[in-house]
């Protein structure tokens, strides 16, 4: 069987960095699929690395609804026997539902959870697996096709010509959302605590206090933010020996390809990693979670204490 399979997830990085892990899932599955995948544009660089991905789609353009509906007539003369939704936002579902109807494709969504979110958010009660792990909610809908992937280390195709990074330590102190972010003052005091180590900064074109960090020490602390593209900073993880980052994409992408790193875990409810080679560090307070994705306002006396109450020194204690 040669099944055509479909996987549909826009954006966001970090979202599509562990969404991956469905297309080797399914591979294990249907050995002899192809297996396509429809993108925004700016991530197509980042799907294509994933070497099991036959072909990926764009939604390019200013992506309204005549974008979705010129992409849907190109689909759907792919005729897809499977379709995953695992976006599961009004384009998505309009995008499958279209493409179920003219092909007769099996259409499996990722569920949302709202009820559970609401209950977590407003009411403060848990019903979501305690530690979340983002890449086994991309796998656990797949049951129902017969798929029972284990979550598996994967060897994307990104670029060996970079400087040799094997002796670094990759700092990620960005965040999209300033409430997740490790305090910076901490990554200054983790860096001056460890003269013996190198480090290299990722980020991205806004984030300019990542310079200071370089000021520390620019013999040993070199900071490339704003310096390369997604593929490019996702080729520094693969080359360095330890990733150190709160919840964004890049401790994703560790956590993919097998890099060991230190997860930063603060208010967020869904950024857990999944692999043991990824050690998530946190602490316990009784206002965690509060977002999903770092937006929203800290209760706290002391703004953002479950950040700011994972030190250096936890770090250090943890860096062989």
């Amino acid at each position: 069987m040669s099944p055509k399979i479909l996987i549909i997830r826009f954006s966001s990085f970090g979202d599509i960095i562990q969404s991956l892990v469905t297309v080797n899932a399914l591979k294990q599955k249907f050995p002899d699929s192809h297996i396509h995948w429809v993108t925004k544009s700016n991530f197509k660089e980042v799907v294509s690395t994933h070497q099991g991905i036959e072909k990926v789609w764009e939604l390019g353009g200013a992506q309204q609804l005549t974008d979705l509906i010129e992409l849907a007539s190109v689909l759907r003369a792919q005729n897809f026997d499977f379709i995953y939704d695992a976006h599961a936002n009004l384009r998505s579902k309009i995008l499958g539902l279209y493409l179920r109807l003219f092909s007769g494709a099996k259409l499996l969504k990722r569920p949302k959870d709202r009820l559970k979110r609401f209950a977590l958010f407003y009411l403060g009660i848990n019903y979501f697996p305690n530690p979340y792990r983002g890449m086994k909610s991309y796998l656990n809908p797949l049951k129902k096709w017969g798929v029972r992937g284990k979550v598996l280390t994967v060897d994307l195709k990104l670029p060996n010509d970079l400087v040799d990074f094997r002796s670094f330590i990759t700092l990620v102190p960005s965040a999209a959302w300033k409430m997740k972010r490790w305090p910076l003052e901490h990554f200054k005091k983790l860096i001056l605590s460890l003269p013996e180590k190198k480090f290299v900064i990722l980020g991205g074109p806004n984030d300019l206090f990542c310079q200071e960090l370089e000021d520390l020490d620019p013999g040993r602390v070199l900071n490339m933010a704003a310096k390369l593209s997604l593929i490019e900073s996702m080729g520094v993880v693969k080359a360095s020996n330890l990733v150190i980052s709160a919840d964004t994409g890049i401790i994703h992408v560790a956590d993919l390809i097998g890099v060991p790193g230190l997860s930063l875990i603060g208010p967020t409810a869904f950024g857990f990693p999944t692999g043991d080679h990824i050690k998530t560090l946190e602490v316990d307070l009784p206002c965690r979670p509060c977002t999903k994705d770092g937006r929203g306002k800290c209760s706290q006396e002391i703004y953002q204490k479950c950040m700011v109450d994972i030190t250096p020194e936890m770090v250090i204690q943890n860096i062989s």
